[in-house]
């Protein structure tokens, strides 16, 4: 499966018009290990959805796993092309610091569970959902997708993993210039769509906490980066919203 998707990789890339492209094995492994990734991630997605459902037929399903899983295939394209570097950082997501280790932790926890009760409220009928929610989830859905590239376009230093790397610099442009964390804001508005496009209100309550989960790691980040990252502190009182303007 992974020989499949390096292929679709090199064509898109070739579609994309940049055919010079560093084959050299480092950029190979890269290469191996983004399609691993996110190969592995289609199979546990469709696996937590699929399951409960107990059916192949189950439209939300289909239409999150594309909405998902086409997009990120296009901007890990894109970074492989224009920025490995940023690929290779977003690929590294071991967390050193205790605080968030939790964080992934409660993460990966609300992720499972939701999926899964997504699974069995379509099994069962749980929820009674209008057929424009899931749709206009969707739209909402993609809307963050761009918010989160447009993010990793601005800021050259994004990891998985929170740390000051050598050289780093307060970016404050962009949407850096409205809050101080556009990429958490783009994720809570992926992670509490999935559940709607997956036509569950069910799945989206047991969501709701991953707001909490990101305003701990916030908090974390930021005494980190107060501490560690040059001008931080200067940034803090230009931008004085974390995630939304007006709100917090």
């Amino acid at each position: 499966m992974v020989n499949t998707f390096f292929a679709i990789w090199i064509l898109l890339a070739k579609f994309a018009g940049h055919s010079n492209i560093d084959y050299s094995m480092k950029n190979i492994k890269l290469l191996v290990g983004a399609l691993s990734k996110w190969t592995a991630g289609v199979v546990l997605v469709f696996a937590l959805l699929f399951l409960p459902a107990s059916t192949f037929c189950y439209p939300g399903g289909w239409r999150l796993l594309s909405m998902l899983f086409i997009p990120m295939l296009l901007v890990g394209v894109f970074l492989y092309i224009y920025a490995p570097d940023l690929l290779e950082k977003r690929l590294r997501g071991k967390e050193e610091r205790v605080k968030q280790k939790g964080v992934v932790a409660w993460s990966g926890l609300l992720f499972v569970v939701s999926f899964a009760v997504a699974g069995f409220d379509f099994r069962y009928g749980w929820s009674a959902m209008p057929g424009w929610v899931p749709w206009v989830a969707g739209l909402l859905l993609v809307a963050a997708y761009v918010m989160y590239a447009e993010v990793m376009r601005e800021n050259a230093w994004l990891s998985r993993s929170i740390e000051v790397m050598e050289g780093q610099q307060v970016v404050s442009g962009g949407l850096y210039g409205i809050v101080r964390h556009p990429m958490y804001t783009a994720t809570i508005l992926m992670f509490l769509m999935m559940p709607l496009v997956l036509g569950s209100w069910w799945a989206f309550l047991v969501m709701v906490p991953y707001v909490l989960v990101i305003v701990r790691r916030i908090n974390d980040e930021e005494e980190l980066l107060e501490r560690e990252l040059d001008g931080y502190l200067q940034y803090k009182q230009r931008v004085k919203w974390r995630l939304l303007p007006l709100l917090w």
